[in-house]
């Protein structure tokens, strides 16, 4: 089931996101977020966006949000999509659903421009924006260093 996000979800959101700080390079964060800092953040973004999780027996297996992408105002009807799923809940759709409701939700909400910024190499995240039409609009080289390695960043764009 997909829902609006719960405060109540903090923890289980910050454990799917720690995951991914402590073991891939899809976050640029390199330390565990505190559960204080990662609380007042979902806050702060589901105060102005959509923030959606799917929840599955009592247990939510992904997240997704819109947030500012850039804080001058000509870009207030630009946002970034973000989508994480539990690390043992992949393959099984549930980014697809997540990111189809949070496109609806967005565009109900006249936002006109959605972002998704992606570390590269990373096949699964290209392929799940290029699936909801995204056009790869930039590339940057070498521009984040995680695990000591130098990594790219690519940014996928959808207009409604």
């Amino acid at each position: 089931m997909i829902r609006s996000l719960h405060i109540e979800d903090a923890q289980e959101l910050l454990d799917i996101y720690n995951y991914y700080v402590l073991h891939s390079i899809v976050t640029f964060d390199d330390e565990a977020l505190s559960f204080e800092t990662f609380k007042d953040k979902i806050e702060r973004i589901h105060a102005e966006y959509p923030f959606i999780v799917y929840e599955d027996d009592g247990k939510i297996l992904g997240y997704a949000y819109g947030s500012r992408w850039r804080a001058k105002p000509a870009y207030k009807l630009t946002v970034e999509s973000t989508v994480y799923l539990r690390h043992d809940a992949l393959g099984k759709q549930i980014g697809s659903k997540l990111y189809a409701e949070l496109l609806k939700q967005l565009k109900a909400q006249n936002f006109r421009a959605v972002l998704g910024g992606l570390t590269l190499p990373n096949d699964p995240s290209v392929k799940l924006h290029e699936k909801f039409g995204f056009k790869k609009v930039a590339h940057f080289k070498a521009v984040g260093l995680k695990f000591g390695k130098w990594l790219d960043v690519g940014f996928w764009q959808l207009n409604f």
